[in-house]
């Protein structure tokens, strides 16, 4: 059996895969979301003096490293619903299940990159911004948050990237992202190159464009740095 262009085409501009391709961007970038929330919580929590933050914040670093994020996920969609009656509603779907799974599996993650982002940060600025006046919030908003910010840029896009692929293990719970797509149709056709070579063209493209957007934001920090020192 050869590879037919004529199926490969025809695959690569239906909306099926469109939708599949979006889903997995989706969940991609919510779970990343949510990553970054957590990951600060955990960050800022890991940098404090109390003992119990600290201690709480290693417990949730050393739970969920160890934890696969394909049990992760099969907890959230299978368990869940079992123990909090809320996930039994409509609402709840695997789309969200995947989300929430994925953002708090890769939050431990995101938290040492946010963690050692926010420590490069010169501890001498945060002092000059108090003695300016500002308050502990302000300071970390406008002083470590923006050069934090340029340093964590690289490894986040990678955890982007990383999570857009780790959606492929959703198919488990019938989410219909990409390869789940690509995997119903070798299933009904048994063209395994044809479908499985569109799969990996929106992934080249979807991970492509992630990287466009990564290398653009990191020139404008880079900007926004010169021009800062320039300025002084």
């Amino acid at each position: 059996m050869s590879f037919d262009p004529s199926i490969f085409w025809e695959q690569l501009t239906s909306s099926i895969y469109l939708r599949g391709a979006l889903t997995a961007v989706l969940v991609a970038l919510g779970s990343l979301v949510l990553a970054i929330a957590i990951g600060l919580a955990v960050a800022l929590m890991k940098t404090s003096r109390s003992r119990l933050a600290k201690a709480s914040a290693n417990t949730y670093l050393w739970f969920f490293r160890a934890l696969p994020s394909m049990l992760l996920l099969l907890v959230c969609w299978n368990a869940l619903p079992q123990l909090i009656p809320a996930f039994r509603e409509d609402w709840y779907t695997p789309f969200v299940a995947a989300i929430i799974a994925l953002g708090i599996s890769e939050g431990a993650y995101v938290a040492e990159t946010l963690r050692s982002a926010i420590m490069s940060v010169d501890r001498g600025q945060v002092l000059a911004a108090r003695a300016l006046g500002m308050t502990p919030v302000q300071s970390f908003v406008k002083v470590v948050v923006p050069q934090a910010t340029r340093i964590a840029l690289p490894p986040l896009g990678n955890e982007l990237v990383a999570l857009v692929k780790l959606t492929a293990i959703a198919s488990v719970i019938s989410l219909q992202e990409l390869l789940r797509v690509a995997t119903i149709g070798v299933q009904a056709t048994f063209r395994y190159a044809e479908y499985y070579a569109v799969a990996t063209v929106y992934y080249l493209i979807i991970v492509s464009l992630i990287m466009l957007g990564q290398s653009a934001l990191e020139k404008r920090f880079r900007w926004t740095s010169r021009k800062g020192r320039t300025a002084q």
